[in-house]
This record gives C-alpha cells, structure tokens and sequence, in this order.
C-alpha cells in the first residue's frame, strides 16, 4: 500500500519524504495549505489527559480553554473513550432514514435531563441555532399566527450564536458580519441584559427571543439577575417563545446542568452543542415540548449526521456523567475558588473579572498589554487560554481540573501581570 503520510509536505520547506516534526514544521504547513480562518497560538497539540494537554515536543500545557466548553469533562475520558470504542466496533451512521438502536435512549435521556418533551438532534452549535429560527418561524405562522413572511426574532447585542449567513445577520461583531452581506432579514438587537428594551422591541410579529443565559464570546458576561426572569414574563404575556442558547454555558460550565437554573427561568426551548458530544464527536440539539417542535414535520429540516449512532452514544453518557459524576459539584466547588482568586488580580492589572461557576472573563488594562500578548505570555508559562476583543481573555479550564492545578494556572496569570507590571514601570 502507497504511504500516504507524506502528501502535501513539500510545501514545509522540509526534508518532503518525511511528516512535519517539529512546532516550527507543522505551523508553516498549516499555514502554506490551510485557509487563514484562525489565527491559533503557536503550539501544537499531540496529546490529552485530564486537564492536561502535551505538545508536539514534549512540552506540557494546562488547558484552561477546553475547547470553549466541548472538554468540558476533560481530555481522555475513560468514560466517553469506551463508549466511543465500543460503539465504533458497531455502526457509526446510519442516515435519519431509518431508526438506530441509540437514537431512542439518547433523546429521551436528554429531554428527561431538562424536563422537555422532545430533542430535534443536529451536529454543530449553530446548527441548534439555525434550527431553533425556523423553528420559531415556523411557529410563529402555524400556532400564533402571524403573516406569512414577517416572522421577526429578538435577540441581544454582543451575541455569538455562530457564524452561518443568517446568524452572523444579527451579530454586532465586524469581524463576524462584516463582507458577508446581504443579510438575512427578520431580526431585531438590543443591548444585552436590558429587559425593557426587549419589550419595546417585541410587538404581533415577535416568534422568539433568543438569548445566552451569559454571554461567552462577548468575555463572559452575566446579566442582572432579573433579566432573565423578566424575559420570562414578558414571553408569556405577548406569546412569544424564549429560547436559551446554553451551548457554551450549558453542561456543567456553570455548576449547573442549564445556566438559566442560576436565576430559576425554564425557556420554552434549550439549545445544547459542544460538550454534549463529550469532546469526540460534534453533537448539538434543539430541545423543547411538542408544542414547539411539533410544528416540524418530515422533509422540513434535517441532518444526515445528526442523531447518528456515535453521537448518540456520546450523548447518553454525557448525560449519564452529568447526573452520577462529580462534574457539576467540582465546577461550583472550584468554582468560587476561582472567583476568590481573580478578585487579587483586579488593580493589579486586571481591570475588571467575571466569573459564575468555572468561566470567567478578565479585562487585562490595555496599557499593559493585548488579549493576544496575554495568551502568548501565558502559554511561554504553560497555560493555554484565548483572548477576545481586545484585552479581555476567558477561562474555562475542564471540569475535571484539580484545585491545585487551578490555583496554579491563576499563579501564572499573576506572574505574567507582574512582569508586565515591571516592564512598563
């Protein structure tokens, strides 16, 4: 057989017979052949275990990332690696076409996990989202009636539900939106955590708010604690339906299995992604009761993936893990250890910190330096995290992290202020 190990090398620069090696070799070969639609930190990951990655060379890194929640119990888990090898030793995809012997079991234990009806399974993150707007358009015209056509969804400013067309529609993010255009039609923004300003926004043509119970991308934001609940009110009273987006703050990343538990709102639907799929396959889900997803019927949206055998394998034990494991206790746990920390950083170069459960946003002063410059001195010390929008970056280490290691990862984020601190005098 043809080794094919070695196709496309030549563009390294590199001896062409053999695979990149090195940080330096695998970088410029990503960079010469793959599309510049990231702009990664200069490490490169060959290993997991745990809250621990290891890099090509050897070198150890904490994550304190966790793939923006998908690690969410960690990375290796013996638990989800043999469901994953067993089901792989069955059949991974069958098509939506017929019935697989995972697919019952994983929608039921999701639905029963939240206290829905039904689970409408896709892939991706923005794949619950592009669901979740038809859905509601769809509702909109068959249960409330609105005119064909004019369907209007509201949804909060400073979002990040993806990067489809539509989605990026709606989204106040340059770098997101800006280019793509035209824009889908039939969405309204309003500042994030402002209640009344949904209300003057919804009126006969609103099917859905769609909101995150804490904004993620945005820098970990999370609103006054009457937002949600008046959401809430407000939905009811005009018929309207609230859509939680929780595939990043969903699944344990707040001490919670739902982040609207915190303020004791049930929305009318969940949109779950990233850590449902355990960190191995992509698995994402729209669920509600029938009420709702009873308006889709066969032939109105689909996936050929989604629902496959494999993602449902990984799904019924994430949900297993949620209810049995010691997931959401450590994250609420570790999680105010996290907060006491971060509250030594601000005035010494953090301006300001955000945190509910094991997620937190700190605004670095940008006379100290970049989100990016962070995250780059950060990883010379072996702790792996991400910026976004200038000088804020984001924790979200797996929920598996010691609390040694986490109070270490925090020791070198304090380490990294004070250098700068020293060098800009």
């Amino acid at each position: 057989m043809s080794d094919t190990r070695v196709l496309g090398n030549r563009q390294s620069g590199g001896d062409p017979s053999r695979p990149p090696v090195s940080t330096a070799e695998h970088i410029a070969l990503a960079e010469a052949r793959s599309a510049h639609n990231y702009a990664p930190l200069p490490v490169v990951i060959a290993e997991g275990e745990g809250a621990w990655v290891t890099d090509v060379e050897g070198r150890r890194h904490l994550d304190m990332l966790a793939g923006y929640s998908a690690m969410n119990f960690g990375h290796h888990n013996p638990d989800l690696l043999a469901a994953a090898h067993h089901q792989l030793d069955r059949v991974t995809l069958t098509s939506r076409a017929f019935y697989n012997d995972q697919f019952a079991p994983f929608v039921t234990a999701l639905a029963d996990l939240v206290g829905k009806e039904r689970v409408l399974p896709m892939n991706t993150g923005a794949e619950a989202v592009e669901t979740a707007i038809k859905v509601s358009r769809r509702w909109a015209y068959d249960v409330k009636g609105v005119p064909d056509g004019q369907a209007t969804i509201v949804v909060a400013g400073g979002n990040f539900h993806g990067r489809t067309t539509t989605i990026i529609s709606f989204s106040s993010d340059p770098d997101a939106y800006g280019g793509f255009g035209p824009y889908t039609p039939g969405f309204r923004s309003v500042p994030y955590g402002d209640a009344d300003a949904v209300a003057e926004a919804v009126d006969g043509t609103t099917a859905a708010v769609l909101v995150e119970p804490v904004q993620g991308e945005a820098g970990v934001v999370v609103p006054p604690a009457d937002y949600l609940p008046r959401l809430r009110e407000l939905c009811d009273r005009e018929n309207v339906l609230l859509i939680a987006d929780e595939v990043q703050a969903g699944l344990g990343r707040t001490g919670t299995v739902r982040a609207c538990e915190h303020s004791g709102v049930v929305p009318d639907a969940y949109l779950f992604g990233k850590a449902l799929g355990g960190g191995v396959v992509p698995v994402s889900a729209m669920v509600a009761d029938e009420s709702v997803l009873g308006v889709i019927h066969p032939g109105q949206h689909g996936s050929t993936f989604g629902g496959n055998p494999l993602a449902g394998a990984m799904g019924r034990t994430v949900v297993r893990m949620l209810k049995e494991g010691p997931y959401l206790e450590n994250a609420r746990r570790l999680g105010e250890v996290l907060s006491t920390r971060l509250k030594e950083f601000t005035g010494n170069g953090v301006v300001a910190a955000r945190s509910i459960g094991l997620w937190a946003g700190i605004d670095v002063d940008p006379a100290l330096a970049t989100g990016r410059e962070m995250c780059e001195r950060l990883l010379r010390r072996g702790v792996l995290v991400k910026d976004t929008h200038g000088s804020t970056i984001r924790f979200s280490p797996p929920l598996v992290i010691s609390e040694e290691d986490l109070n270490w990862g925090l020791d070198q984020l304090g380490a990294v202020l004070a250098d700068l601190r020293a060098e800009r005098g």
